[in-house]
C-alpha cells in the first residue's frame, strides 16, 4: 500500500488561506467540495472542515456517511452546528478560540467609529456625485468622547473592544451573567447586571456574546425602546442575537442615530429592508478577515486533526455542559 493509500482522507467546504491548504493536501488526501455535496459525500471520508456558512443541523449530521469521525469548525463560534447531534452519533466537534479576538475587536471599534460619524453614508453621497463641498449641516455624525459604551458579552473580544472604545475617550458599561472584576480594574468599566438600567445607560451597543436560546433577538422592539434615542447598535457577534424587523423600524424612524453590522441572521442573505437605509454600515462578516487571523485560525484546525488522528487529546474540542471529553 502506498503511503498516499495510508493518509486520512477529509473534505473541507470553502476556499482557505493558501498555506493552510497547501498542508491539509500535504497532510491529508484532502478535497474542497461546494456545501450542497455535504448530502453526497463518499463513504471513506473521515473528518469534515466547515466554516460558518456551512450548517450542520440535526438531518445534516444524521446523513453524513459512517466514515466520518471528527467535525473541525473553522470558526470560534459552533452555533451553525448541532452540538447534541454530533455527540449523538459520538463526533467530537472542534472550533478555532483565541485567535481572532483582537481582529474582531478591530471591526467592532471600525463599525463603531463608522456608525457614530456615519462614514458609510459619507462616502456612498461621494461616490454618487453628490458632494458639492464642505457643508455645516451634510452628514452629522456623533462625538465618541464622554459617551458610555455598552458591552454585553464582556469575554475576551469585548473586552479588547473596550480596550480601543477607551483610547478614544468612551467610558465603558458591560452587561452579562459574570461579573468580572480584573476587567473591570483594568479597563476602568462598569457592571451593570440589570439589563433595563444597562439598557437606559449607554449611548452605543456593543454586541459580543455568543448565539444561544437566551441571547436570541436579545436586541427586539423591547430592548430598543429602552435605548435611548440617538443610540448606536453595533453587531459583530452572531446575527440572531438582532431581531431584523425591529432593528430596521427603529433606524427607519430615527430612534437610533445609525447602527454597523458584521453578522446577520441567515447569512449569507441579508434582510433587504438594511439595504433601503442610509443610516447602518453592513459588512461581509469580516471580523476575524486578516491574512494573519485567518492562518492563526487554520493552524488551529490543523492541530485539531493532528491531535485527532494521533489519539491525543484535542486541543480545542466543543462539548455540550455536562459532557464528557471524547475518549481516547
Amino acid at each position: 500500500m502506498s503511503a498516499s493509500d495510508t493518509r486520512h482522507r477529509l473534505v473541507y467546504t470553502a476556499r482557505l488561506p493558501e498555506p493552510i491548504e497547501r498542508e491539509l493536501h500535504e497532510r491529508y488526501d484532502a478535497i474542497r467540495i461546494e456545501r450542497a455535496d455535504l448530502a453526497r459525500l463518499d463513504a471513506g471520508i473521515e473528518a469534515l472542515v466547515v466554516m460558518p456558512s456551512t450548517p450542520l443541523r440535526v438531518t445534516a449530521i444524521q446523513s453524513l456517511p459512517a466514515s466520518i469521525r471528527i467535525i473541525a469548525s473553522y470558526s470560534v463560534g459552533t452555533d451553525h452546528i448541532d452540538l447534541a447531534a454530533a455527540a449523538a452519533r459520538g463526533l467530537p466537534v472542534t472550533n478555532t478560540p483565541d485567535v481572532l479576538t483582537d481582529a474582531t475587536a478591530d471591526i467592532a471599534m471600525l463599525l463603531i467609529l463608522s456608525a457614530c460619524r456615519q462614514a458609510s453614508r459619507a462616502e456612498r453621497e461621494l461616490r454618487a456625485g453628490r458632494w458639492r463641498g464642505l457643508s455645516m449641516a451634510d452628514v452629522p455624525g456623533i462625538d465618541l468622547a464622554g459617551r458610555s459604551l455598552g458591552i454585553f458579552g464582556f469575554g475576551r473580544i469585548g473586552q479588547a473592544t473596550a480596550r480601543r472604545a477607551r483610547a478614544f475617550g468612551m467610558r465603558i458599561v458591560y452587561h452579562g451573567p459574570q461579573r468580572k472584576p480584573d476587567a473591570e480594574r483594568a479597563l476602568e468599566a462598569r457592571f451593570e447586571p440589570d439589563r433595563k438600567a444597562f439598557l437606559q445607560t449607554i449611548d452605543v451597543l456593543s454586541l459580543h456574546a455568543p448565539a444561544t436560546a437566551a441571547t436570541r433577538h436579545f436586541i427586539d422592539r423591547e430592548t430598543l425602546a429602552l435605548l435611548r434615542k440617538g443610540s448606536v447598535v453595533v453587531n459583530t457577534a452572531r446575527g440572531p442575537l438582532v431581531d431584523d424587523a425591529a432593528l430596521i423600524e427603529a433606524l427607519r424612524s430615527r430612534h437610533l442615530h445609525a447602527a454597523g453590522l458584521d453578522v446577520y441572521d441567515g447569512e449569507p442573505a441579508v434582510n433587504p429592508g438594511y439595504l433601503e437605509l442610509d443610516n447602518v454600515t453592513l459588512l461581509p462578516h469580516i471580523g476575524s478577515a486578516t491574512i494573519e487571523t485567518r492562518v492563526a485560525m487554520g493552524e488551529r484546525v490543523l492541530a485539531n486533526l493532528a491531535a485527532y488522528f494521533a489519539g491525543q487529546p484535542l486541543p480545542n474540542e466543543v462539548r455540550l455542559p455536562g459532557a464528557p471529553r471524547t475518549p481516547e
